[in-house]
């Protein structure tokens, strides 16, 4: 009788460890001074404060901020495109942007990758990207895991997961407890589709069209199916943190939300204190043809777009209304498109 052995399983060790050995140069790109060396240890290391001028950080009193999501079905899209190399960026910005929302710093990022079997190439391009957005997000990325499960998922599918930490003065959390009545909300474009709501577009495009990945979108200056469905979500830690270290007068940005699963008007909801409400001007933003072209195809009533998508707005601030135009400015200087979309009621 044969002896059973892991690979035999479906888990070769030996592929593992070659996955692996790509990894390192990736992480080591986003790290500065603040990250502590552990060669081969079970857990990543970061100074809240290192030693030196540059890296030099005078906490008064610092809370941590965590958050943590995944892709979602958009993995599925990478999958079929053969195309690996995006969706690790969206797994970053949709932890990071949320944190955002906080007022925080990133300092760091681990991931967690779930796969069928273990595909070195595919490994480094998914942490190709995650390394990516880490870099466009200011943090280091400092670990990760990836699990080979091929009883747990079909050949060639995977998962992704991670979580990021920041850190936040106390006294400068954005918790919404400063949004009052006129308060303007300014919306911030979106890259497109971003990670939500790919269970109805793989369902429209694919199912109800029968589009397949390599077709081109007229509507969307014809570009692939693949080229548009796997835009990365669009990361706003840079921009927004330098707007938010320049515009300090009387701190007048009350609070951000990242428009996610729920749309526009769930998601700046939740941060309204009680009392509070928000009413969004129609009309007052640039929607994307990709979300005119998911409509159109799926015959999709208007509530349920609003309900699913970001329709273009990826982020909005609430500003007091003495500085929303000096926001608005600031922000287009930044390279960033934005408009007045309301206000709170």
């Amino acid at each position: 009788m044969a002896k059973a052995t892991y690979k035999d399983s479906g888990v070769d060790l030996e592929v593992y460890a070659e996955s692996m050995a790509k990894l390192p140069r990736l992480l080591r790109r986003t790290h500065t001074p603040r990250v502590l060396p552990a060669e081969g240890g079970f857990a990543g290391l970061f100074s809240l404060d290192f030693p030196g001028k540059l890296f030099r950080r005078d906490y008064k009193d610092p809370v941590l901020v965590s958050c943590t999501d995944g892709v979602g079905t958009k993995v599925v899209v990478a999958q079929m495109a053969n195309r690996h190399d995006t969706v690790g960026i969206d797994l970053v910005a949709m932890c990071v942007n949320d944190a955002l929302c906080m007022g925080a710093e990133p300092l760091f990022f681990l991931d967690y990758m779930a796969m069928s079997h273990d595909d070195p190439e595919r490994v480094e391009a998914l942490v190709e990207g995650i390394s990516a957005g880490c870099l466009e997000g200011d943090m280091a990325l400092v670990g990760g895991e990836t699990a080979i499960m091929p009883d747990v998922y079909a050949h060639g599918h995977y998962d992704l997961a991670g979580f990021c930490v920041g850190v936040a003065e106390r006294d400068n959390l954005l918790d919404g407890r400063q949004i009052a009545a006129g308060d303007q909300l300014i919306g911030i474009a979106s890259s497109g589709i971003h990670s939500n709501g790919y269970s109805l577009v793989r369902k429209i495009v694919f199912e109800i069209a029968g589009l397949g990945i390599d077709d081109t979108i007229a509507e969307c200056g014809g570009n692939t199916v693949a080229d548009v469905l796997l835009t990365p979500t669009r990361i706003y830690v840079k921009p927004i943190r330098k707007l938010l270290t320049t515009i300090v007068e009387g701190q007048p940005i009350h609070g951000i939300a990242h428009i996610t699963g729920g749309g526009l008007e769930e998601n700046v909801t939740r941060i309204m204190p009680a009392g509070r409400a928000i009413e969004v001007t129609p009309n007052s933003w640039t929607v994307p043809p990709v979300f005119s072209w998911l409509q159109q195809l799926g015959e999709v009533d208007d509530a349920e777009m609003a309900r699913v998508f970001n329709m273009g707005v990826g982020l909005v601030l609430v500003v007091d209304p003495a500085a929303a135009d000096q926001v608005t400015s600031e922000l287009n200087s930044l390279g960033l498109e934005s408009w007045n979309i309301g206000s709170v009621v």
